[in-house]
């Protein structure tokens, strides 16, 4: 695309020359006029980038955060509850008020919430990227459906105009045939 035509197509779509353009908006405007798609998978490109850890930090959080680890975790808290009150009276290894299991329960709340907290700076992440493409494709778009509504209203022109050329002609075929009725009709009339 020549420097003019980017320049003109930047100005009419969005007001300032394209040098002026913010990167996303020069790479849409040449993509709409190379006729190119923008739309891609984005999960595929962030999924491919990802390393072991971040996959392995995902599906912690995803364990984590679902109802199959809560209700197992709850039935591991009343087993150990019961076991050192009821079962292992005088040889409980963990007495009530568990002081064993709160410290369990630290380290894995030390652990699990920086692993959680990875896979969320991630998602969010991902979806900045998302949200940036989505930008890219509804900015692309906009620009396809006006450059429609600019064809079509110079197809209308064009037919309006046409129209108005047939229309011309009628009235002057009209016109004439008035003349010639009017002469025939003087003419065969007798004088007073």
């Amino acid at each position: 695309m020549s420097t003019e035509a980017k320049n003109a197509s930047a100005v009419r779509w969005f007001g300032r020359s394209f040098e002026r353009l913010r990167p996303i908006e020069q790479r849409v405007l040449q993509r709409a006029h190379e006729h190119q798609l923008i739309a891609a998978d984005q999960n595929a490109k962030v999924n491919a980038q990802m390393s072991f850890g971040d996959r392995l930090s995902d599906r912690i959080a995803e364990i984590g955060g679902s109802w199959a680890f809560i209700l197992s975790f709850l039935g591991f808290l009343v087993v150990w509850a019961v076991a050192n009150t009821v079962l292992l009276r005088s040889a409980a290894f963990d007495p009530y008020p568990f002081i064993f299991l709160n410290l369990v329960l630290s380290m894995l709340a030390a652990i699990q919430a920086p692993i959680i907290m990875m896979s969320q700076n991630r998602a969010a992440a991902r979806d900045r990227i998302e949200a940036s493409h989505d930008y890219e494709v509804n900015l692309k778009a906009e620009i396809e459906i006006l450059a429609l509504h600019d064809k079509l209203d110079a197809l209308r022109a064009i037919e309006i105009a046409a129209l108005t050329k047939t229309i011309e002609a009628v009235a002057e075929r009209l016109d004439s045939l008035e003349t010639a009725i009017t002469a025939r009709s003087n003419a065969g009339s007798p004088s007073a």
